[in-house]
């Protein structure tokens, strides 16, 4: 039996979701949320043996499809009050990183301390803040583990987006990698 689809995906995310993965649904931008998940829920309900291609949400199969749906969205809208905590808490952890990864220029009273903050803030990887927090804790020679951000599929395709868009060299021109003998008269 199909669960419900939770509340927290948006008429948005649906849309980016049908579009990303192709799923075979014809809607108009007039339909509102309730229209899109009714088209959802029809298509799961004549379960069509679908497989979709490689994606960043890593949903190859119907099944999956209506996993991630029926789960509250990875992508998190947090509340000022508790963004302006992570924040806090991402300028405490730069500073310790700034000051050459000692704890005594902090606040922290020991690493311990600093350690259950980054676990705490690594479920918030959406926001820039975190992941160049992340970014300076892992070049820490001394690091006892990896922090890695956890970053919702929608936010890691338009940061894979603008890393291509990085690539492309301007005015034309090209990279080529070799020797090369140059030659002035």
């Amino acid at each position: 039996m199909m669960k419900s689809i939770d509340k927290s995906h948006s008429k948005t995310d649906l849309v980016d979701l049908i579009n990303t993965i192709n799923v075979p649904i014809i809607f108009s931008h007039n339909h509102n949320k309730k229209d899109i998940q009714d088209l959802l829920v029809n298509l799961f309900k004549e379960k069509k043996d679908l497989s979709f291609e490689p994606n960043v949400y890593k949903i190859s199969t119907l099944k999956d499809l209506q996993i991630y749906i029926s789960n509250p969205n990875p992508k998190k809208v947090l509340s000022v009050k508790d963004k302006s905590n992570v924040m806090r808490i991402c300028r405490e952890i730069c500073k310790y990183c700034k000051h050459k990864y000692i704890v005594e220029k902090t606040n922290y009273k020991d690493v311990i301390e600093l350690h259950d903050d980054m676990r705490y803030i690594i479920q918030f990887g959406d926001l820039p803040s975190v992941r160049r927090t992340c970014k300076l804790m892992n070049k820490n020679i001394e690091k006892i583990q990896e922090w890695i951000p956890i970053i919702s599929p929608q936010v890691k395709k338009v940061l894979e987006e603008k890393d291509k868009s990085k690539q492309v060299c301007p005015h034309g021109l090209q990279k080529s990698y070799g020797s090369f003998i140059v030659k002035f008269d």
